[in-house]
């Protein structure tokens, strides 16, 4: 059930959110319904978009609007469109939440394969370049506009065969840092969020021996990114890191 009014903080604002069909992104798109936001969902299986909305449903008793696209493939086609599509559809965007990303595979750096390097940058890097491009107008013109791009400790600390992973998402960091710098003395809020480690398919594709129910789980970690999302947020060009309790 949907939390009463008062309790609803997002009430009537659109939300945006990549990589939504699972993991932190799906978690990220129910916490936000349940907090009133209209969810505006992107993901590439139709399946898991769909499996996203029924928990949207039950929580708000709406649905969201589903975009499956490759984020890698679909890009430059549709992507560039989506912030005027949302105006169109909806006259308002106030929050973007970049979450989608691909690890492909852990390498040495001297045999990162040309085709994995061109779709984990698409992904983790160029998109959040087009989501930028896309959604900043109608951010800005936003009362209380918020972006968060999640991001990894990688970056941080490097380590051998995580090359191509972290490289994408130091660049995407620095590219938002750099967006924050822009939209300083706007209303715009943006902001990096590192949930550190996470129970996602990623984080099984990368340690296929871990146990899943050891780690944190993405209905955990939603809360924290969507605190990032209220209006009265004012925290501004932070990396914000997810800690326990």
């Amino acid at each position: 059930m949907s939390l009463p009014l008062e309790n609803r903080p997002l009430e009537d604002r659109v939300a945006l959110v990549t990589g939504a069909s699972r993991g932190i992104g799906a978690a990220l798109a129910v916490e936000l319904a349940r907090m009133g936001a209209q969810l505006v969902l992107i993901a590439r299986t139709q399946g898991g978009l769909e499996e996203t909305d029924d928990a949207i449903r039950a929580v708000s008793g709406r649905g969201a609007t589903l975009l499956p696209l490759d984020l890698h493939k679909d890009a430059e086609k549709q992507l560039d469109l989506i912030g005027p599509s949302i105006m169109e559809r909806f006259g308002r965007l106030d929050i973007l939440v970049h979450n989608a990303a691909v690890l492909n595979k852990l390498t040495p750096v001297a045999h990162i394969d040309p085709k994995d390097w061109a779709q984990t940058v698409g992904v983790n890097l160029t998109a959040a370049w087009r989501l930028i491009r896309t959604c900043d107008p109608p951010l800005r013109a936003a009362e209380a506009g918020r972006a968060v791009f999640v991001t990894t400790g990688r970056v941080l600390r490097p380590k051998a065969y995580w090359g191509m992973y972290g490289a994408t998402k130091a660049g995407m960091e620095h590219l938002v840092q750099s967006w924050a710098e822009e939209v300083a003395g706007t209303k715009l809020r943006v902001n990096l969020f590192d949930p550190d480690v996470v129970a996602t398919r990623l984080r099984a594709q990368a340690m296929p021996g871990e146990d899943p129910a050891t780690l944190t789980q993405p209905e955990e970690v939603a809360p924290a990114i969507a605190a990032l999302c209220l209006p009265e947020e004012t925290r501004h060009g932070q990396r914000v890191l997810f800690r326990q309790g």
